[in-house]
């Protein structure tokens, strides 16, 4: 008798691997209570998605690796073999390997900042930074305040580790630091003190804005003040299109600033490194958490960033990444002028990946998504960047993983899915809306940010799943 086929055979096999609700009755009893909030991760249901061939995904954060020349893949892996080869299949140090901490301070350098090899440590995608950061500060209940939306792949962390979420609205130009203020003073006055702030100052995800420099300088006055620590979310900041760079919060304070950022957008989300550095006895005891998480990144990634940095100037691959999104960007801006509705707004993004959309109020984009994937384009919802219920109305749409026929062909069919529930909904209810087509507006200043409309008063409940609400453009 052959392995595994004893007692009962294969059809006892089959029936093991076929989960019922008897079996999580039996198994419910020893689950951690935690598991009770957990929330799997929008992105992640979608990702099997992008396996499929008739479906045009708009869903995943996903940079082009067909960019990357598989040649120099080859012969870097070679050149990993031929001289670290035993190395790179060893354990390495927790903190992560001298040779690619180099690598992250040229990074860093890039972007105004300078970084001692003692205060980094080396992560398994930037993802892990914000786990580690929960694991470290947050006991059950204690408060996290974040942008709305919200980078959808930490609202499963921060619901991993029982924190309670307090959301602060965000305009063209990012979080609204007059509501944050408003927030944290309803907060002292409970009696309550966040363990940290999160944001994705540049070019945001999921709703593709850029805090700008005021809102800046105004948040890490207020992290100074009150002693808060602020989470810097970082990943896209090397890939911008337009206009000037501008300085990261841990260029204007180091103190209360946990800066992480990854290279999974810059080189290879594959290559699963990202990287944090913060204030030092918060390093230290990150550190040991990461120690009971996975010991140590993988020493084969480390080995072969260090190689890829080595064999020459690393920045024009990114500048090359630039060229094609920024070119993809606009013509997602194109499609969505062109085949969207009159009643739907969208940003404009600097860089970055992402642009957030709106729909009329009466379309829940969840619901729109399984009719949109009849007609195999997919989408994430906007209530995935959210904690609350908002963002029923808005999706995130991604325009650097797929081409640019691609793009124009998911906005096209996206475009009559939500035509189809616009006159729907006028056929309904009488009020004659029609799904008008419009040419793109002129574009932009290059070098300037929008400026943000005037502070508006406390916003009724319906208006809050409109987080974002600017003009339609496109880049020259």
């Amino acid at each position: 008798m052959s392995r595994g086929l004893g007692r009962g055979g294969a059809g006892a096999e089959r029936r093991r691997s076929r989960s019922t609700a008897r079996d999580i009755e039996r198994y419910a009893a020893l689950f951690a209570q935690r598991t009770k909030v957990m929330k799997s991760s929008a992105m992640r249901d979608l990702m099997a998605l992008t396996e499929r061939d008739d479906v045009i995904s708009l869903a995943g954060g996903l940079p082009d690796t067909s960019t990357f020349p598989p040649d120099s893949y080859a012969s870097l892996m070679s050149t990993v073999a031929a001289e670290s080869c035993a190395r790179a299949l060893q354990y390495g140090p927790t903190e992560g390997l001298a040779l690619v901490k180099r690598c992250i301070a040229q990074v860093m350098a890039t972007e105004g900042m300078e970084l001692p090899e003692d205060e980094v440590l080396v992560t398994t995608g930037g993802q892990q930074v914000i786990d580690l950061v929960c694991k470290t500060l947050l006991d059950p209940g204690d408060v996290v305040v974040t942008e709305a939306p919200t980078y959808p792949g930490a609202v499963p962390t921060f619901c991993a580790y029982q924190a309670e979420v307090v959301q602060v609205r965000m305009d063209r130009d990012g979080m609204r630091i007059d509501e944050l203020e408003q927030a944290l003073e309803e907060l002292e006055r409970a009696g309550r003190r966040p363990k940290f702030i999160y944001t994705v100052p540049n070019f945001h995800n999921p709703a593709g804005v850029t805090m700008s420099l005021e809102r800046r300088r105004q948040l890490v006055r207020i992290a100074g003040e009150r002693e808060l620590l602020v989470l810097e979310d970082n990943p896209y900041g090397l890939l911008r299109y337009e206009g000037d760079p501008l300085p990261p919060l841990r260029s204007l304070d180091d103190e209360f600033v946990i800066y992480a950022s990854t290279f999974s957008k810059i080189l290879s989300p594959g290559v699963r490194l990202g990287w944090t550095t913060a204030p030092a006895p918060v390093l230290a005891k990150m550190n040991i958490g990461k120690q009971g998480s996975d010991l140590c990144s993988s020493s084969i990634s480390q080995y072969f960033v260090a190689a890829y940095f080595d064999s020459g100037p690393w920045g024009d691959y990114v500048r090359s990444l630039i060229e094609i999104y920024r070119r993809r960007r606009d013509v997602m801006l194109d499609a969505l002028a062109e085949h969207f509705p009159r009643e739907a707004d969208w940003t404009h993004p600097q860089g970055g990946l992402f642009i957030w959309a709106t729909l009329p109020d009466y379309i829940d984009t969840t619901d729109l998504l399984a009719r949109a994937l009849e007609d195999h384009v997919a989408f994430v919802p906007g209530r995935a960047a959210f904690v609350d219920g908002r963002g029923g109305s808005s999706m995130r749409l991604n325009f650097s993983g797929v081409s640019e026929d691609e793009i124009r062909e998911g906005i096209r069919r996206l475009g009559e899915v939500v035509r189809e529930q616009v006159a729907l909904y006028g056929t309904l209810t009488g009020s004659g809306r029609e799904s008008v087509r419009r040419p793109a507006a002129p574009p932009p200043p290059a070098t300037s940010l929008p400026e943000a409309p005037p502070p508006p008063g406390p916003p009724a409940e319906a208006e809050l799943a409109k987080v974002l609400r600017l003009p339609r453009q496109r880049a020259g």
